[in-house]
């Protein structure tokens, strides 16, 4: 093959975009020769150099879209209106669950618009002060607290920061009492969490530093290290990964400091399990689990009986006991059994809580260590409940509740018995009371019943013209639930209904339905979106001229896969972060592990055209007009690299007809997500909210509520 990078060129074309819109100079991109061969067929990939995010090329080719961009936007009249009630509606304090450590309480807070969140403590008299702020890490807000952990007595602390959105991680060792750093920062850590022993010293995980781009080069052998206080990294030991190659492990310590747990996968779903008994010197590691057919965890442990979260043999998962001295499955013994529910399981407070997910909503109910039901805790409505973990000894748990219509509450909760009462309820410039948020079932292509949430405001005509976002994910077995945001509050406030699809290659269902949307059967998860936006449009919530399709990551190849099926089906298309080339995507950091999900180009030559009859890059057509599309991505993006979009941008961009605009918005110093800054998010939301509105020929904005 042929690499070949090549410099923008820009063109003297012009086009004008809609009505009363500015015409629009695009920048070309300019074509290599890059041929790729699967099985027998050629096929070219013609923007293969914007893949080396280090060359100037690329460079220029990212400064040269966003003056684009950023000059389109500007022209948007209500741009401005829209950034100042969203910054006034986020300008609201919050404040985390307090947790316990050592003798101090700790919490998080931000005082309205903030970039990071500050973590406050507490001493015995109450005393409040700043442990750690993480607006102090860069001037910019892009470098992020990315996790801390505390050693068991409290007296230390290590944590993690990310630096540009970047999943690498460098940890930082502090003397909490005192505050002051005691050790050099830990480097080079990715996809990995920091667990202590005792007070001498942590576990983390990470793979050796990559050849080439650090925010690109394939990723795929995963170890577990353990840093002793007071030696240099360099002679961190390995305790697992260097023989058995892995892409993911894992590693924490259980509460009463016995048992090392080890996970081991190579996809995102399935994972071998081990454990490692600490109070003997030189104990083995041993194998409970020895395949990844299975998704396990030990989340508890009482003496030598283990207690495991699974879906082996149970799709919607279960929690079984066994024998630390006997832990292969053929022992298990179910403890709390598979119900028609989804499990989601917790501990603190001497208690486990199921927490259930029936058709996208929260139940959960309280067991305590003999199996016994205790209660169904009564919430405080329909919606999202989360949290109900902490330590054994606690008192007092804490637990969060929210729906598409109620800002995130805190409340606490007895588990002795089982009151609840406010600890933080937010004031937010928002009337939950003019909202309505109602839950429908549509038939998808080949028959299947899905749940979807329809929010808006009330008294809604339902006529056709109204702003639609239709959102979704559908993969990984993630589970989209009830959860309230900002950003979403200010488009229903502006007439927008807001939807959101449980689709296929989710987890709401459990395994069977996350299952129904991979490899062979992805095109499920397309056919539950389009079924989704035919529904809105049949109800006529909206039309094809007034939604709105949005999804980051691999919504972003939902909503990539969506627009180049069913150009017609809406009119603006907003792909975040996404997943674009399906040929390619394993061949970047840590994207082989996304196999279970997609299947690879690699794997045969029926999944290679399978694969290629949904890429999204490899899906534009000429000849036919796509919707106004903005795709949004980060330039640190290391793991959904944001060659995806740049080469799904400059595709777009050739050959498009009409005259709906094609751009690219590329956050600089920004990654996939996490740990983006309040000023950048808010910014983002605008700008995705301003792009939507005026390409569905709104022109002002609609008079907030008082």
């Amino acid at each position: 093959m042929k690499k070949t990078f090549l410099i923008m060129a820009v063109s003297s074309a012009m086009a004008t975009f809609g009505q009363n819109q500015k015409p629009v100079t695009y920048p070309v991109t300019t074509k290599g020769e890059t041929v790729d061969v699967y099985f027998d067929t050629k096929l070219p990939d013609p923007y293969r150099w914007l893949e080396d995010d280090k060359s100037a090329e690329t460079g220029a080719w990212v400064k040269s879209q966003n003056e684009v961009t950023y000059g389109y936007l500007a022209q948007i009249p209500f741009r401005d209106a829209l950034k100042a009630r969203m910054e006034k509606l986020w300008n609201y304090e919050k404040i985390g669950a307090p947790f316990k450590e050592g003798n101090f309480t700790y919490y998080y807070k931000n005082n309205g618009l903030q970039n990071q969140s500050v973590l406050y403590r507490k001493d015995a008299k109450g005393t409040e002060t700043v442990f750690l702020d993480p607006n102090t890490f860069s001037k910019d807000g892009t470098t992020s607290l990315g996790g801390l952990d505390f050693s068991k007595d409290g007296s230390k602390v290590a944590y993690a920061i990310s630096e540009g959105g970047s999943d690498w991680r460098k940890v930082i060792i502090m003397d909490a009492i005192t505050q002051k750093i005691i050790e050099d920062t830990i480097v080079d850590v990715k996809f990995s969490g920091v667990s202590w022993k005792g007070n001498e010293g942590f576990y983390y995980s990470s793979y050796d530093k990559p050849k080439g781009s650090e925010l690109s080069a394939k990723t795929d052998q995963h170890k577990l290290y353990f840093h002793k206080l007071g030696t240099a990294q360099k002679d961190d030991k390995v305790i697992f990964g260097a023989d058995q190659k892995r892409r993911y492990v894992g590693g924490g310590v259980t509460e009463d400091d016995r048992y090392l747990v080890i996970t081991a996968s190579n996809s995102t779903y399935g994972n071998e399990l081990y454990i490692k008994d600490l109070t003997k010197p030189n104990s083995p590691i041993v194998t409970i689990v020895d395949n990844f057919k299975s998704g396990n965890n030990i989340i508890e442990n009482e003496g030598g009986k283990l207690f495991i979260e699974t879906d082996l043999n149970a799709p919607n998962k279960r929690i079984v006991t066994v024998d630390v001295n006997n832990p292969k499955p053929e022992n298990w013994k179910d403890f709390i059994a598979e119900t028609e529910n989804v499990l989601s399981p917790s501990t603190g407070g001497g208690y486990f809580f199921a927490n259930y997910m029936k058709d996208a909503v929260s139940v959960v109910k309280q067991y305590d260590y003999s199996g016994k039901l205790v209660r169904e805790i009564k919430l405080p409505g329909v919606g999202t409940a989360g949290g109900f973990g902490g330590k054994k000894k606690e008192k007092t748990l804490y637990y969060s509740f929210t729906n598409y219509i109620t800002p995130g509450s805190t409340f606490s909760f007895e588990p002795q018995t089982g009151t609840s009462a406010v600890y933080q309820k937010p004031k937010v410039d928002f009337d939950s009371e003019q909202y309505e948020s109602k839950q429908v079932f549509y038939t998808s292509k080949d028959g299947t019943k899905i749940p979807m949430i329809i929010t808006h405001k009330k008294g809604l005509k339902l006529d056709g013209t109204n702003p639609t976002m239709l959102y979704g994910y559908g993969g990984f077995n993630v589970s989209l639930t009830p959860s309230f945001s900002i950003a979403n509050a200010v488009w229903m406030e502006n007439g927008g209904v807001y939807a959101v699809p449980n689709l296929r290659g989710g987890g709401e269902y459990g395994k069977k339905w996350h299952d129904a949307g991979t490899k062979m059967q992805k095109q499920n998860v397309f056919d539950d979106f389009i079924a989704a936006a035919e529904y809105l449009i049949a109800q006529k919530y909206s039309s094809s001229q007034y939604l709105a399709i949005r999804g980051g990551s691999n919504g972003g190849l939902l909503v990539g896969a969506t627009m180049t099926q069913r150009p017609d089906l809406m009119r603006v298309a907003l792909p975040a972060v996404g997943v674009m080339d399906m040929l390619r995507y394993h061949t970047f950091t840590a994207g082989a592990g996304w196999a279970y999900d997609y299947g690879t180009a690699q794997d045969s030559k029926e999944m290679f055209n399978y694969i290629k009859g949904y890429s999204p890059v490899h899906n534009i057509q000429k000849g036919i007009q796509y919707p106004a599309t903005m795709v949004t991505t980060g330039d640190h993006d290391d793991r959904v690299v944001p060659a995806h979009s740049f080469k799904f941008a400059a595709e777009l961009q050739e050959k498009q007809t009409g005259t709906n605009p094609t751009l690219i918005r590329i956050d600089i110093n920004a990654g996939h997500g996490a740990g983006k800054s309040v000023a950048a998010t808010i910014q983002e939301n605008v700008d995705i909210q301003a792009f939507t509105l005026f390409n569905m020929g709104v022109t002002e904005l609609q008079k907030s509520p008082k």
